[in-house]
């Protein structure tokens, strides 16, 4: 079975949304601060086994860019600095597929931390 692929991306910069649509029907609204807080950069990932990096902060976090990477992915750039991520059409793809647990798990990490979406 072909992987689905990207029909259309769109960058909501007001709303601060990145939309895709996939060919296979599906199509995702991903918020920019949840993309920020998956980002797969190594910065956020760790360069080995572990869990992913736990950032606070972010509401308000919005996308400057999103630039092609080949035919496989995006350089997402985003205005706290930050656009060491590159999204893969997969991960993206995993991301919107997941979203609603992603972000529940994403907030539940942050209360246990002590830490706030906001600054």
């Amino acid at each position: 079975m072909a992987r689905p692929w990207p029909d259309a991306i769109r960058l909501k910069t007001k709303e601060k949304i990145l939309e895709i649509d996939f060919d296979d029907g599906q199509a995702f609204a991903l918020p920019a601060e949840f993309l920020r807080a998956k980002s797969p950069s190594a910065e956020m990932r760790g360069h080995g086994a572990g869990p992913e990096k736990l950032i606070g902060g972010r509401r308000h976090v919005g996308i400057l860019s999103v630039t092609p990477v080949g035919n496989y992915a995006v350089q997402i750039a985003f205005d706290d600095l930050h656009d060491t991520g590159i999204f893969s059409w997969d991960y993206l793809y995993e991301l919107g597929s997941r979203q609603e647990e992603l972000w529940q798990a994403y907030l539940d990490r942050l209360e246990e931390a002590g830490l706030r979406r906001d600054p």
